[in-house]
């Protein structure tokens, strides 16, 4: 083939068709020749829907092999008919292209639907391009370059088991490369905890990006001053009803590339105000003084929504604290789920479980604990209390049994403190399901939500005031100030 660069290639097939070549193409083009050229191991390129982000990557398929007709090229995608479609793609292009007919082969075998070898003078095994979903078996072959083209859909990233797998598949890429090959992603984001994030997401125990150290090039819709990337497929009008008929949160991320829930999600842990101070317990003039960030705790609610089920399996078993401060706002400072160690001998699950409560209350200066009753947690209030009176802990057991759905409960607990941004989060709740679990949260949905249904507890329930001492335990110093005063709440305790 005659030598062009990759923006010229491009411009000749769009020519070729009659159309023209949009400002976004080139940009693209542009930057896949440069990064090629570079030998860059790992590339990312996201664009907004319909960007013809995959139409340009075909292109790049084709313009490599002219290069170099001995490259091989996997192309992986959620399913197998959407790899073979680029699969296809490529070889019209290749059929059609001016600088490209020498490359296809005289042979129909070796010219499929979802694999083909064009006329190369090396002698090797795999072909020169191959479809494959990316659930399929790609152990022994080989690529100087795979392509992921739209691995992430909805399928394949709407729970947290199956965005584990995706990435346990994807890992096996590294087994097909050769020594300098390159991985390309294409798409967009379907999911906050997308392969394409640019941060670690702690809270699901990442210390780096999926895609870490890989180059990217993004190309929203829309730019910093709201013009579009593609205003002849995509004027204002046209943004605007595409806006209203989406909704937000699939807008952002497949227009916008930002990742976020598709799903219209009730609660946004963005929202939370994170901190990092710790508690501070002191007396002054016989006064006690709880302090969070310099300032003053005046009440702390704790809930326990208790379970049983081995670790890791079924239901978890949940105990979180919520302070509010002398201006009203709310600080979430403890979650933990808590669980048993089979291991262990002699010691019985629920005084595991329970042991580890009166810890949780003792470190937190907790005056009272609401334990749920609903179902298992009505054989645990006496176990607890007698556990909290061996370790000298002066603490309230109260029983709480809930009426209400608990969609409603959660709805109703979280919907105006967010909102207000009242609802502070220490960074330890970050290492927690917790975060994960508000984000893939749906009214009616089956995502696990314990540690929402104990915060919310928290935030409707009432703190308690002690005035006698309990279980014979030396009373605690009473730090909230105008100790007595009880509101209602949601709950029957």
């Amino acid at each position: 083939m005659k030598t062009v660069n990759f923006p010229e290639f491009v411009w000749i097939w769009n020519q070729r068709l009659g159309q023209g070549t949009p400002a976004h193409h080139l940009r693209m083009a542009r930057w896949l020749a440069a990064r090629w050229h570079a030998h860059d191991p790992g590339l990312l390129l996201m664009a907004f829907r319909s960007s013809g982000k995959s139409t340009t990557v075909g292109l790049f398929c084709a313009w490599v092999l002219a290069l170099n007709p001995d490259l091989r090229i996997m192309v992986l995608a959620a399913d197998f008919a959407l790899a073979k479609k680029m699969v296809r793609n490529v070889k019209r292009i290749i059929e059609r292209h001016p600088l490209t007919s020498g490359l296809k082969p005289g042979r129909r075998d070796q010219w499929a639907a979802d694999q083909f070898t064009v006329n190369r003078p090396g002698e090797l095994r795999d072909p020169s391009m191959v479809a494959k979903g990316i659930g399929a078996n790609i152990t022994g072959s080989r690529a100087e370059i795979v392509i992921c083209d739209d691995v992430e859909v909805p399928n394949t990233c709407d729970s947290a088991p199956k965005r584990a797998d995706l990435r346990e598949r994807l890992a096996e890429i590294e087994y097909v490369m050769v020594p300098g090959g390159t991985q390309l992603y294409v798409g967009t984001p379907h999911s906050y905890y997308t392969i394409y994030a640019d941060r670690p997401r702690l809270e699901s125990g990442e210390a780096a990006p999926f895609l870490d150290g890989f180059r990217r090039l993004e190309i929203p819709l829309l730019d910093a001053k709201g013009g579009s990337a593609w205003p002849e497929r995509f004027p204002p009008e046209r943004i605007g009803a595409l806006r209203k008929r989406s909704g937000p949160n699939k807008f952002d991320s497949q227009m916008m590339l930002r990742p976020v829930n598709i799903a219209d999600g009730r609660l946004d842990p963005d929202r939370l105000r994170l901190y990092e101070g710790d508690l501070s317990y002191a007396e002054g003039n016989g006064v006690p003084l709880l302090t969070l960030g310099g300032r003053r705790m005046v009440s702390a609610s704790c809930w326990w929504d208790p379970a049983y089920g081995a670790p890791g399996k079924g239901d978890s078993s949940v105990v979180a604290a919520v302070f509010t401060d002398d201006q009203g706002e709310y600080w979430l400072h403890g979650i933990r789920y808590v669980t048993h160690d089979l291991a262990v001998t002699g010691i019985d699950e629920a005084t595991q479980l329970c042991r580890q409560v009166a810890a949780f209350a003792s470190e937190l200066h907790l005056p009272a604990i609401h334990l749920e009753t609903n179902g298992l947690g009505r054989f645990l209030p006496g176990l607890l209390r007698r556990e909290l009176a061996v370790s000298g802990i002066a603490c309230a057991v109260i029983e709480a049994n809930s009426h209400r759905a608990k969609d409603q409960r959660i709805v109703d607990a979280f919907d105006a403190v967010l909102a207000a941004g009242a609802l502070h989060a220490h960074r330890s709740v970050w290492s927690t399901p917790f975060i994960g679990e508000m984000r893939e949260w749906q009214p009616g949905g089956k995502c696990r939500d314990d540690g929402l249904d104990a915060v919310a507890g928290c935030l409707l329930g009432q703190p308690v005031r002690l005035a006698r001492p309990f279980g014979g335990a030396a009373p605690r110093p009473n730090w909230r100030p105008g100790g007595g005063i009880v509101a209602h709440s949601d709950f029957s305790l």
